[in-house]
């Protein structure tokens, strides 16, 4: 059985009966009966179902947007967004998809040709996170039903109802039965589903944990893996900087789905000569988003997604303080039902430290110094993960420097980092591995065959 709470109330929302193993077989012979038919489709008819299924998220986005806001806390005008930004991936795919699955042909040495055609493969398996409940799924889902592949899903718990109403939309949007599965289960089988013939492959979104099992469990099975891991992003602001776009953008990095953005900035690094004044508006500009009600349109920042959550990242306060770091502001728990906290800051962080190398997912920031470009990149790699980076400079030089030398899958010049349709995302180090989006992400589950024909 699994328990839906709504995390702005402590109330519980709904229960759902989990499947037994009677159950997921079923799914997964669904699965395999479908991808039999789906694979043989044509790309207008793929592509039909990914255009229709962008509409339903535009006609459905107020009711979608509600339903994360309930399950999981976040504000309401960021699940809007998170829904507008499903539409636009599927129609992209829709749109733009099919001259990506052109093949490729090479002239031989022997006078031959040789074609290399992109192939459909099987079920694959997703196993998803709560913080962006729909996109996180859309981004593996819209490139599977274009690729001829048919998805299954494992969904965090606490977005069951989330789940439940994306399996309808892709059967409202025309798919057939068995396109695209939602398995109510908790993390136990996940194991034994990732081991069965059925499943071709996984793509993973979550903790560096949970990547971890599910990369020695494909790798166990010869199946390949997409792992998109935490990350403990760098904001670097160096003197040239548009200091207060760069002060209102680091705040929104800091805060975005109440602080629980894997791709986000964390740990705000500053050069020493505009240290002083970019550390009081930070701090002025964090102290007054307005926290409440996640359902009102002026919220900033509404309840973790949790109390476990909110506790974890309360434990990793106060362990920080232990460390020797300062906590400037906030990071308090709030009494009221729920799973509320204050934004915090906390500087003087030892780079070597747990709270220096872990990820903190809430509300919470670091702020460092940096005497130069050298010292500042040497903050921002001083951690085992490499997703997501953001560069606040105006110098050419500078920005040359930095996107070569910091260590990740993705550096934003100037703005708020994170993912965008039209270009590859993932990351590196114990950020994980692969590549969604674009044509990246349509080609990572599929067989890029060789066919050879000799002179």
């Amino acid at each position: 059985m699994i328990t839906t709470t709504n995390p702005a109330t402590g109330e519980t929302i709904a229960t759902y009966e989990t499947l037994d193993d009677n159950g997921i077989d079923a799914k997964l012979e669904t699965a395999t009966r479908a991808y039999g038919e789906w694979r043989g489709t044509s790309l207008d008819a793929r592509t039909t179902v990914l255009s229709a299924l962008g509409d339903l998220y535009e006609a459905n986005k107020e009711e979608l947007a509600r339903l994360a806001v309930t399950e999981m806390g976040k504000p309401i005008t960021q699940a809007r967004s998170e829904i507008a930004k499903c539409a636009s991936l599927l129609h992209y795919y829709a749109e733009h998809g099919p001259p990506m699955l052109d093949s490729k042909f090479w002239d031989l040495s022997d006078g031959g040709r040789a074609e290399g055609r992109w192939l459909p493969q099987g079920p694959v398996l997703a196993v998803m996170p709560w913080n962006f409940p729909y996109w996180q799924v859309i981004r593996f889902l819209a490139p599977t039903i274009l690729a001829g592949n048919v998805g299954v899903l494992k969904h965090a718990s606490i977005v069951q109802g989330v789940a439940q109403r994306m399996e309808e939309l892709v059967m409202e949007a025309g798919g057939p039965e068995g396109l695209f599965q939602n398995l109510c289960v908790s993390s136990d089988p996940i194991g034994d589903i990732i081991a069965d013939t059925r499943i071709v492959a996984a793509t993973l979104t979550g903790s560096e944990g949970a990547g971890s099992a599910v990369a020695q469990q494909a790798g166990k099975h010869l199946k390949k893996v997409v792992l998109e891991l935490g990350g403990s992003d760098p904001f670097i602001v160096m003197p040239s900087a548009d200091l207060d776009q760069a002060v209102k953008d680091a705040v929104t990095a800091r805060i975005q789905n109440n602080g629980q953005s894997c791709i986000c900035g964390k740990r705000t690094i500053v050069h020493a000569e505009i240290y002083d004044d970019f550390s009081d508006r930070f701090s002025a500009v964090l102290k007054d988003v307005k926290l409440g009600d996640p359902m009102d349109d002026d919220t900033g920042l509404g309840p973790l997604s949790s109390e476990g959550q909110r506790d974890t990242v309360l434990k990793q306060v106060a362990k920080a303080r232990k460390e020797g770091c300062t906590l400037l502001f906030g990071g308090e728990k709030i009494d009221r039902p729920g799973a509320w906290m204050t934004a915090g800051l906390l500087t003087d962080v030892p780079l070597a430290s747990k709270t220096g190398t872990d990820e903190i997912f809430g509300p919470v920031g670091q702020l460092y110094k940096a005497r130069d470009v050298d010292e500042a990149t040497t903050i921002a790699n001083a951690i085992p993960f490499g997703l997501g980076s953001a560069v606040w400079t105006r110098d050419e030089g500078e920005k040359e420097h930095f996107a070569n030398a910091i260590e990740a899958g993705m550096t934003t010049f100037n703005g708020v980092n994170g993912s965008r349709i039209e270009a590859p995302f993932g990351g590196i180090k114990r950020s994980g591995h692969g590549r969604e989006l674009a044509e990246f992400g349509l080609h990572e589950f599929m067989n890029l065959k060789t066919l050879v024909n000799p002179a």
